[in-house]
């Protein structure tokens, strides 16, 4: 019995590439879309949490860094607790910079690579979609979340040509799928913060499209670049309910609806080649 939770992990180890905004937006969306969403903060520097509305997060009891310590020093402590609810219907495990001392912790650690890969585990069966928000870097953090996920969406800057970035991304997805978690995949590159009616924006798409189209897919929906969309994370809401007639809430829609098909269209596979 294959689980019906996606765990999708969104990757770049380039800052500023909207990844935040990205992990919002899509689990709003997909909530949105009557699914059970889990946001996981993966990140020290807790930009989801504060993202959210959770701006004080350094003083939360219970946040990723204590479940995975938990696990590491075989502790036992409930799955779910210190877990935050939003109003926009999606529950988010939360982060803050007790997280950076687990890059240490993990490095002599047993199952160093698949700590998380553990502890969602015993979340995934009362969600449909996980979405982890991975710092950028390409630490043990950062493994771990590929380790624990079925797949990879990357989101990458219009106005900045990310080939050598996503060169190095790849390798290490690659390392990953070799090495821990044989059936991970890619499922897009997303274009975010773009204003399209720039040559450079066009020039990157193209680009995109070029060197990794072949191989990867390029999502249609390209996330326009807008002064709301900032301002949605200080006042911890998704686009949705601060703008939600805005450029950014309908291609984010547009990009949740894709990535529910793209979804769907894989499960199918899957049972048919299990079927057979």
């Amino acid at each position: 019995m294959t689980s019906k939770c996606k765990v999708i992990a969104i990757a770049n180890q380039k800052g500023g590439t909207g990844k935040t905004t990205t992990t919002v937006n899509l689990g709003v969306g997909l909530a949105n879309e009557g699914k059970k969403v889990l946001l996981v903060d993966a990140d020290p520097q807790g930009d989801l949490t504060t993202s959210l509305g959770w701006a004080d997060q350094d003083n939360l009891p219970v946040t990723l860094a204590t479940h995975m310590e938990s696990i590491i020093r075989d502790k036992s402590i409930k799955p779910d607790e210190g877990m935050l609810h939003h109003a926009e219907g999606v529950d988010l495990i939360p982060a803050n910079i007790e997280l950076s001392g687990m890059e240490m912790l993990l490095v002599n650690a047993m199952s160093r690579e698949t700590t998380l890969k553990t502890y969602l585990e015993t979340l995934k069966k009362s969600y449909d979609y996980v979405l982890i928000d991975c710092m950028p870097s390409l630490g043990m953090l950062t493994i771990n979340a590929l380790a624990a996920a079925d797949s990879v969406i990357v989101p990458v800057q219009a106005h900045y040509l990310p080939l050598k970035g996503m060169t190095q991304l790849m390798q290490t997805i690659k390392k990953v799928q070799r090495q821990i978690n044989p059936s991970l995949k890619v499922d897009g590159v997303l274009l975010t913060l773009a204003d399209m009616r720039t040559n450079l924006a066009r020039a990157t798409e193209n680009s995109l499209k070029e060197n990794y189209g072949k191989f990867i897919k390029v999502y249609q929906t390209v996330i326009p670049v807008a002064v709301k969309a900032a301002e949605t994370s200080a006042a911890g809401k998704s686009i949705y309910s601060y703008d939600k007639d805005s450029t950014v809430a309908k291609a984010y829609q547009a990009f949740t609806k894709e990535v529910v098909r793209d979804g769907e269209r894989q499960r199918n596979q899957l049972q048919s080649s299990l079927s057979r």
